[in-house]
């Protein structure tokens, strides 16, 4: 017998059912709290259940909760030992769609519990269930946690540029591209304009990257500004607004200094293969590899494209082909990792400038040739880890021009039963498109 469990979890309890494979209730829906005693619980109850029938097996599964589901998909690993259960972590896009298609109008934790137990049943071969301990979770909480002050430090950012403007609007013109430290540290000491006005060239251009013609200039301005807001309650929130930003860069330093140390020497090859393509950094590849895992767990890259949400998506539906794009399904995080790699990777990797420009030649936009570029990418990676080689260009090269010698046009197979009919009752722009493709079918014909 197999049997499945479904658990909805909440903040401090879970709710449970199991399900046989026709779907049928085996344990009535129950409640239990997040505590050690109600963990060995649970344990009874799937004991219980097995002992019944000896060759039975539990398949459980939890949706991702952002970590609420960490404690019971770690207990159920260590009933491993002794029961034979198996647990897995769900999609609650997947789960949320299934339970759609059900038709169901009135969720509970009870039903949610009954989806997730049904999605089992239903999508088992594609569950991936947890084989071994994840080596990266810590390093996740850690990697979350950076993200974390690099938020609240883009918010002070966005409070700052506001106040600023109402208090030396001048200094942004020297922020168009960002606020530099030399900036941050001015408005350390000279909060407002008033203040500006008042300092000396000497005394400015002590401060990094401030030349004497500079100071003059900042003075100058300052004397000249148009600033609405230059009392003192003003002057002391820009200070306490810079020294939490400087606080939370230092900081976001020092985790970054953490978390590549913290790396062990078990999974520092992964690192040194990934950072052999120029355009990921250290800290980049030990990104990448916390948002993947285990290269293991996705077949082929497209799986792996679809993992981070850069596949395609269109409609294609009578004549036309609409709305080409990238899917952006799943966490962003990944996505913003890759898109950084790729910026730097077009201007310091040669075989990735050639694409892009390659692509912009074709009259792709900017954007768009971007995002190829991160699918690029992204394909490198999983060679690099699937088939533990370092980069090499050449052989990326030798492979794109086998791919391009190979590509013949194919024939569309939902025609097999008949040829393109010109006299059917169609519209303008299918004659068009039929008429195109018997050309090139003509022209691919051997003579």
């Amino acid at each position: 017998m197999e049997y499945y469990l479904g658990g909805d979890v909440s903040k401090g309890y879970c709710d449970f059912i199991i399900l046989d494979k026709n779907k049928s209730v085996v344990e009535e829906g129950f409640q239990l709290d997040d505590t050690q005693e109600n963990h060995l619980k649970l344990y009874n109850i799937l004991k219980e259940l097995l002992n019944k029938e000896p060759k039975s097996k539990i398949y459980a599964a939890f949706e991702s909760t952002g970590g609420y589901e960490n404690n019971w998909v770690k207990s159920i690993q260590t009933f491993q030992y002794t029961l034979n259960v198996q647990v897995a972590r769900l999609n609650p896009y997947g789960v949320s769609h299934s339970s759609k298609a059900n038709m169901e109008r009135i969720i509970t934790d009870q039903i949610s519990a009954r989806n997730v137990a049904e999605y089992l049943v239903n999508y088992q071969n594609k569950v991936k269930f947890i084989e071994e301990d994840d080596y990266y979770s810590s390093l996740r909480k850690q990697w979350k946690y950076i993200s974390l002050l690099k938020k609240q430090k883009v918010q002070y950012y966005c409070q700052l540029e506001s106040i600023i403007y109402s208090s030396f609007p001048e200094i942004l013109t020297y922020c168009k591209k960002g606020m530099p430290n030399w900036v941050l540290e001015l408005l350390a000491k000279y909060p407002t304009s008033k203040k500006a006005s008042r300092a000396r060239v000497e005394t400015l251009s002590k401060i990094p990257y401030i030349t004497k013609s500079k100071a003059e200039e900042i003075i100058t301005k300052a004397k000249n500004s148009v600033a609405s807001s230059t009392d003192s309650a003003t002057e002391l929130m820009i200070q306490s607004i810079v020294e939490q930003i400087i606080r939370l860069e230092k900081l976001i330093k020092k985790q970054k200094k953490l978390l590549i140390g913290s790396v062990s020497n078990q999974r520092s090859p992964e690192v040194k293969l990934l950072t052999s393509f120029k355009g990921i950094a250290e800290y980049s590849a030990i990104g990448l590899l916390i948002e993947i895992g285990f290269i293991e767990r996705f077949a082929t890259c497209k799986k792996l494209a679809s993992y981070f949400g850069l596949h395609p998506v269109f409609k294609k539906s009578g004549d036309g082909t609409y709305a080409m794009r990238m899917s952006k399904k799943g966490r962003s995080e990944p996505r913003n990792i890759l898109y950084n790699v790729a910026l730097t990777a077009i201007r310091d990797n040669k075989r990735i400038r050639e694409i892009y420009v390659r692509h912009l030649r074709k009259g792709i936009s900017k954007m768009a040739a971007l995002g190829a570029i991160m699918h690029k990418i992204l394909r490198m990676v999983y060679g690099m880890l699937k088939n533990n080689e370092v980069y090499n260009p050449d052989k990326d090269r030798k492979n794109a021009e086998v791919k391009t010698e190979l590509k013949i046009k194919k024939i569309d197979k939902t025609r097999r039963f008949q040829d393109f009919d010109s006299k059917a009752p169609i519209s303008n722009r299918q004659t068009k498109k039929r008429a195109k493709i018997k050309e090139e079918l003509e022209l691919n014909v051997p003579k």
